[in-house]
Protein backbone atom coordinates (compact mmCIF):
# COMPACT_ATOMS: atom_id res chain seq x y z
CA UNK A 1 0.00 0.00 0.00
CA UNK A 2 1.44 3.38 -0.87
CA UNK A 3 0.40 6.52 0.93
CA UNK A 4 -0.76 9.63 -0.87
CA UNK A 5 -1.57 13.24 -0.06
CA UNK A 6 -4.78 13.42 1.96
CA UNK A 7 -4.28 10.03 3.64
CA UNK A 8 -4.15 9.73 7.41
CA UNK A 9 -0.50 9.31 8.43
CA UNK A 10 0.00 5.92 10.11
CA UNK A 11 0.55 6.31 13.85
CA UNK A 12 3.59 4.66 15.40
CA UNK A 13 5.22 4.15 18.76
CA UNK A 14 9.01 3.82 19.04
CA UNK A 15 12.05 4.92 21.04
CA UNK A 16 13.91 8.15 20.29
CA UNK A 17 17.59 9.01 20.83
CA UNK A 18 16.85 9.75 24.51
CA UNK A 19 15.32 6.26 24.91
CA UNK A 20 11.89 7.88 25.38
CA UNK A 21 8.78 6.38 23.80
CA UNK A 22 7.38 8.66 21.11
CA UNK A 23 4.10 8.38 19.20
CA UNK A 24 3.17 10.35 16.11
CA UNK A 25 -0.19 11.02 17.77
CA UNK A 26 1.71 12.92 20.52
CA UNK A 27 2.20 15.66 17.90
CA UNK A 28 -1.50 16.20 17.04
CA UNK A 29 -2.20 19.90 16.82
CA UNK A 30 1.24 20.53 15.31
CA UNK A 31 2.54 20.16 11.78
CA UNK A 32 5.22 17.48 11.42
CA UNK A 33 8.15 16.99 9.07
CA UNK A 34 8.55 13.19 9.18
CA UNK A 35 11.70 12.35 7.28
CA UNK A 36 13.03 8.88 6.54
CA UNK A 37 16.75 8.49 5.92
CA UNK A 38 18.99 5.46 5.33
CA UNK A 39 21.74 5.66 7.97
CA UNK A 40 23.23 7.80 10.74
CA UNK A 41 26.64 9.38 10.09
CA UNK A 42 26.71 8.87 6.32
CA UNK A 43 27.45 11.86 4.08
CA UNK A 44 23.98 12.37 2.55
CA UNK A 45 22.13 11.72 5.80
CA UNK A 46 24.45 14.06 7.71
CA UNK A 47 24.00 16.81 5.08
CA UNK A 48 20.21 16.42 5.32
CA UNK A 49 20.14 16.43 9.14
CA UNK A 50 22.46 19.46 9.30
CA UNK A 51 20.33 21.36 6.77
CA UNK A 52 17.28 20.72 8.97
CA UNK A 53 19.29 21.66 12.10
CA UNK A 54 20.59 24.90 10.58
CA UNK A 55 17.06 25.91 9.55
CA UNK A 56 15.25 24.49 12.58
CA UNK A 57 14.09 27.90 13.84
CA UNK A 58 12.54 28.66 10.41
CA UNK A 59 10.77 25.29 10.45
CA UNK A 60 9.47 25.97 13.95
CA UNK A 61 8.30 29.47 12.92
CA UNK A 62 6.33 27.75 10.14
CA UNK A 63 4.76 25.54 12.83
CA UNK A 64 6.68 22.32 12.16
CA UNK A 65 8.13 19.73 14.51
CA UNK A 66 10.87 17.59 12.92
CA UNK A 67 11.12 13.81 13.37
CA UNK A 68 13.80 11.74 11.65
CA UNK A 69 13.39 7.96 11.22
CA UNK A 70 15.98 5.34 10.31
CA UNK A 71 16.56 1.70 11.18
CA UNK A 72 19.56 2.61 13.33
CA UNK A 73 19.22 1.90 17.04
CA UNK A 74 18.85 4.28 19.99
CA UNK A 75 22.62 4.36 20.75
CA UNK A 76 23.48 5.18 17.13
CA UNK A 77 20.88 7.98 17.16
CA UNK A 78 22.28 9.30 20.47
CA UNK A 79 25.79 9.57 19.00
CA UNK A 80 24.54 11.09 15.72
CA UNK A 81 22.35 13.67 17.49
CA UNK A 82 25.17 14.63 19.90
CA UNK A 83 27.87 14.82 17.22
CA UNK A 84 25.72 16.95 14.88
CA UNK A 85 23.94 18.88 17.70
CA UNK A 86 20.52 17.93 16.34
CA UNK A 87 17.67 19.69 18.20
CA UNK A 88 14.93 17.35 16.96
CA UNK A 89 13.74 13.80 17.56
CA UNK A 90 15.31 10.76 15.88
CA UNK A 91 13.25 7.55 15.94
CA UNK A 92 14.84 4.09 16.06
CA UNK A 93 12.94 1.82 13.64
CA UNK A 94 15.13 -1.27 13.99
CA UNK A 95 12.37 -3.69 12.89
CA UNK A 96 11.49 -1.38 9.93
CA UNK A 97 7.77 -1.43 10.86
CA UNK A 98 7.49 2.36 10.50
CA UNK A 99 9.44 2.32 7.20
CA UNK A 100 7.06 -0.37 5.94
CA UNK A 101 3.91 1.44 7.14
CA UNK A 102 4.99 4.50 5.13
CA UNK A 103 6.02 2.46 2.08
CA UNK A 104 9.66 3.60 2.12
CA UNK A 105 11.27 0.18 2.82
CA UNK A 106 12.22 -0.77 -0.73
CA UNK A 107 14.52 -2.90 -2.81
CA UNK A 108 17.61 -0.91 -3.69
CA UNK A 109 20.66 -1.67 -5.77
CA UNK A 110 24.32 -0.75 -5.32
CA UNK A 111 27.16 -2.03 -7.50
CA UNK A 112 24.72 -4.51 -9.04
CA UNK A 113 23.83 -5.99 -5.66
CA UNK A 114 20.18 -5.85 -4.55
CA UNK A 115 19.23 -5.24 -0.92
CA UNK A 116 16.36 -3.80 1.15
CA UNK A 117 16.75 -0.28 2.49
CA UNK A 118 15.10 3.04 3.25
CA UNK A 119 14.14 5.23 0.31
CA UNK A 120 14.93 8.78 1.46
CA UNK A 121 11.45 10.34 1.67
CA UNK A 122 9.81 13.14 3.66
CA UNK A 123 6.15 13.35 4.67
CA UNK A 124 4.65 16.69 5.68
CA UNK A 125 1.79 16.00 8.08
CA UNK A 126 -0.84 18.55 9.12
CA UNK A 127 -2.23 19.25 12.60
CA UNK A 128 -4.93 16.60 12.15
CA UNK A 129 -2.46 13.86 11.19
CA UNK A 130 -3.19 13.97 7.46
CA UNK A 131 -0.41 13.88 4.86
CA UNK A 132 -0.26 17.25 3.11
CA UNK A 133 2.83 16.60 0.96
CA UNK A 134 5.31 13.85 0.13
CA UNK A 135 8.84 14.74 -0.99
CA UNK A 136 10.39 11.78 -2.79
CA UNK A 137 13.27 13.54 -4.56
CA UNK A 138 14.97 14.89 -1.46
CA UNK A 139 17.84 17.34 -2.00
CA UNK A 140 19.86 16.72 1.15
CA UNK A 141 21.61 20.11 1.22
CA UNK A 142 18.46 22.08 0.31
CA UNK A 143 15.84 20.08 2.16
CA UNK A 144 14.38 22.91 4.25
CA UNK A 145 13.75 24.94 1.08
CA UNK A 146 11.83 21.96 -0.35
CA UNK A 147 9.71 21.79 2.82
CA UNK A 148 8.99 25.54 3.10
CA UNK A 149 8.45 26.14 -0.64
Amino acid sequence: MSLKVGDQAPDFEAKNQKDETVKLSDFRGKKVVLYFYPKDNTSGCTAQACNLRDNYSNLQKAGYEVIGVSKDGVKSHQKFAEKQELPFTLIADEDTNINQAYGVWKEKSMYGKKYMGTARTTFLIDEDGKIEDIIEKVKTKEHTAQILK
